[in-house]
């Protein structure tokens, strides 16, 4: 009997190896299957500045208005910035101001320069 079942799992195994390494070729063939909570997994971004302001990252001193007013044909936002800002404003429910102030000084600490605008590094020479 352990033979058995040590010969299956063995099979299986093989047979999930070869699936997932030649995924490429047969995965376009499945059709999208109905799960359950997926359209939550992933969401698009917006990828012009209407699309921005309808996401609600726009506000009165980060106005984004005078770009669709002109027909500005650009992309939009960086499309990394935008996710970890909604994401900040999720889970923080911040509003888009206080979120990019929030991102914007996390990413100030993680290139050393301070809240202030300031290098952290003692060995840094300024000139005023």
């Amino acid at each position: 009997m352990s033979y058995l079942l040590y010969s299956v799992s063995f099979f299986a195994l093989v047979i999930a190896t070869a699936l997932y390494f030649t995924r490429t070729y047969w995965l376009h063939l499945l059709p999208n299957l109905p799960i359950p909570g997926r359209d939550y997994i992933y969401s698009r971004l917006p990828s012009t500045f209407t699309g921005d302001m309808e996401a609600g990252l726009s506000s009165s001193t980060f106005d984004l208005s005078g770009n669709v007013e002109s027909g500005d044909s650009r992309a939009g936002l960086d499309d990394r910035s935008k996710a970890e800002i909604l994401k900040i404003m999720k889970k923080r429910r911040m509003r888009f101001d206080d979120a990019r102030r929030v991102y914007m000084e996390n990413r100030f600490k993680a290139n050393g320069i301070g809240p202030d605008g300031r290098p952290l590094d003692p060995k840094a020479v300024t000139f005023s």
